[in-house]
């Protein structure tokens, strides 16, 4: 299928090649929520019972369907055949840690088991009980025999590859480990699992049995992260793959400059497209003119009314309600304190990074002293920026050179002083999955220690990897503990570094939207539990500020005005309003920057 173009019906395509097992992933955003429901309608439209499963940790399968979901299937109203449910990660933490722990009550002396238990309050047992929980839908047929598919609803791309790379990397761990306990608890009853993560491994490589559907839309930065997913899930044994391309836009005004803007962005992108991406059989969906809420909506995304295609709600009115200031305001503000931590928050594909990039810029412009920097794997900060002036660094936290940094350090160090068995039992430790999150931890703390003497901008990862980050500072220092001879200076002052207002300035990001929106509520909740206040909101990619012509540019304009105002009216004490641009440091087409005050 010729990938450039709009599309209108992806049902002849991805339902008809419909495995029992569909995996959704792709870049924070992209759509794969929406479209994984609403193929699961469709499935299910068909007479073929269907179980919808969200592995997120920052899953919205509640909010897309209507519908109030839990840990257990749950039948979805309007749509016969379809149950949903979501795995929450916290509370398969919890299940895990009695798991484990349980058989030892009574067993052990009391200060063995709170060891253990100790050693099960890091975030790598929410990553572990997260895909137990994952291991038995996909790896136990017994559990799932009432439904002729499955369709998952996975993680942001960095999370996912992680997910699906643990059977492999905790089974070689089991096999190949010869203590008794480790980073995830006592490895005897770990061995009890190991046939159900091969089976889990056997179902993900049979391509008779599972799809993996990478979902992209028309966006450079998009392509290439399903690009990077598709060569290493292929690499993993997950050779069965297709493409949905989402959000096509094709302008109907030529005399609209904003339309032409977007159409000639999204032709770009798509002209580029990497050579095993375009090599996939590939499904189109049209932008919509409205947000995909419900299942009469989802239902639309498969089979588009004709009247869709045009708008017929009415224009909005070009601007914003009353008590704008300009960006620059939010750039002074920064400025005043003269140095300190920025970080951009916010579920996947508000464009954290974007922001992230514009703050660091913007900065670097009026003289300051700026480090950018990423702690998501899934990010290309130094991508987002056409020019550095002076001041200005760019870095990122790769995870595959942390853990090797970290390693030595711990072998040169701890290690320095064990014997033969005691430095065997260390590197054993140390080739565990768990050791990533040490190491990456680590090098986040290092990246606000250099906030001392300048600006650093940190554009973390999508939502639930951010909370188990900030979570970490709480139930890091046990952890490493384990491994090495102390905590660093950095690490044991992190936490009262993120608390400090006049030291760390945290920016919820979002678009307009309810997802986007309600999830940073729920984040801005969390950040306030941990003490931390975030400074304000930035909406961003906003068609708010900006005139157009063009029917469905202007329907999802009119749409966008309810969310801003929900924003300024209930969650933010400060919101910043950016509008769309075709480039963070480029030429950007429409109104300058907007930004409402505090009241």
């Amino acid at each position: 299928m010729n990938p450039k173009g709009t599309g209108n019906d992806i049902s002849p395509g991805l339902l008809a090649a419909a495995t029992r097992i569909l995996f959704f992933t792709g870049k924070g955003g992209v759509g794969k929520t929406s479209l994984s429901c609403a193929t699961a309608i469709g499935l299910a439209r068909e007479g073929h019972p269907v179980l919808l499963v969200s592995t997120d940790p920052a899953s919205n399968l509640d909010e897309v369907l209507q519908v109030a979901l839990g840990p257990q299937p749950r039948p979805v109203p309007g749509a016969p055949g379809l149950h949903a449910m979501n795995v929450d990660p916290h509370a398969a933490a919890a299940a895990y840690r009695e798991n484990v722990v349980g058989p030892y009550r009574g067993v052990l002396p009391d200060d063995a088991v709170a060891s253990i238990e100790e050693q099960l309050s890091g975030a790598c047992t929410v990553e572990i009980a997260a895909f137990d929980e994952f291991a038995k839908l996909l790896g136990n047929p017994a559990l799932t025999r009432e439904f002729r598919h499955i369709v998952f609803d996975t993680a942001p791309t960095g999370h996912t590859l992680r997910l699906l790379a643990l059977p492999a990397a905790w089974t070689g761990f089991i096999q190949g480990s010869q203590a008794g306990t480790s980073c995830i608890g006592p490895l005897q009853g770990m061995h009890s699992q190991r046939d159900l993560y091969a089976s889990a491994m056997a179902a993900l490589g049979d391509a008779t049995t599972t799809t993996l559907v990478l979902v992209s839309r028309p966006d450079a930065a998009a392509l290439a992260e399903a690009e990077r997913t598709r060569a290493e899930l292929a690499a993993l044994g997950v050779g069965n793959q297709r493409l949905v391309l989402n959000g096509l836009f094709e302008a109907r005004d030529p005399n609209d400059a904003l339309a032409g803007a977007i159409q000639r962005l999204g032709e770009h992108a798509l002209e580029g497209m990497p050579a095993g991406l375009a090599a996939l059989p590939c499904d189109r969906v049209a932008l919509r003119p409205r947000q995909v809420l419900g299942v009469p909506s989802l239902r639309g995304l498969l089979w588009p009314a004709a009247e869709d295609n045009v708008t017929v709600a009415p224009a909005a009115p070009v601007g914003l309600p009353e008590g704008v200031a300009p960006w620059s305001e939010l750039v002074e503000r920064l400025l005043a304190d003269g140095r300190g931590v920025v970080m951009t928050m916010g579920k996947g594909g508000v464009g954290k990074t974007t922001v992230a990039a514009r703050i660091a810029l913007a900065l670097a412009q009026r003289g300051a002293e700026v480090h950018l920097t990423t702690t998501d794997p899934a990010a290309h900060a130094a991508h987002a920026l056409a020019a550095r002036p002076p001041g200005l660094t760019v870095g990122e936290i790769n995870p595959a050179a942390e853990v090797e940094r970290y390693r030595a350090e711990v072998l040169a160090t701890t290690g320095a002083s064990l014997d033969a068995p005691g430095l065997a039992l260390l590197k054993e430790d140390l080739s565990s999955p768990c050791t990533e999150e040490i190491a990456v931890f680590q090098a986040f703390a290092r990246e606000v220690d250099r906030a001392r003497g300048r600006f650093v901008v940190i554009d973390t990862a999508p939502t639930g990897h951010t909370i188990l980050l900030l979570d970490a500072a709480q139930s890091y220092h046990r952890e490493v503990q384990r491994q090495a001879k102390g905590v660093s200076e950095a690490v044991r002052t992190l936490l009262p570094r993120l608390r400090d207002p006049r030291f760390t300035r945290v920016l919820l990001c979002t678009l307009a939207e309810a997802t986007p929106v309600h999830e940073a509520a729920a984040l801005q909740a969390d950040l306030r539990r941990a003490g931390i206040e975030p400074l304000a909101w930035v909406v961003n990619q906003s068609l708010l500020p900006l005139a157009t012509t063009d029917g469905l540019l202007q329907a999802r304009r009119a749409q966008e005005l309810r969310y801003v105002q929900e924003v300024m009216r209930e969650h933010a004490a400060r919101c910043f309003v950016l509008p769309w641009q075709v480039e963070v440091a480029g030429g950007r087409v429409g109104g300058g920057d907007v930004a409402r005050s505090p009241a």
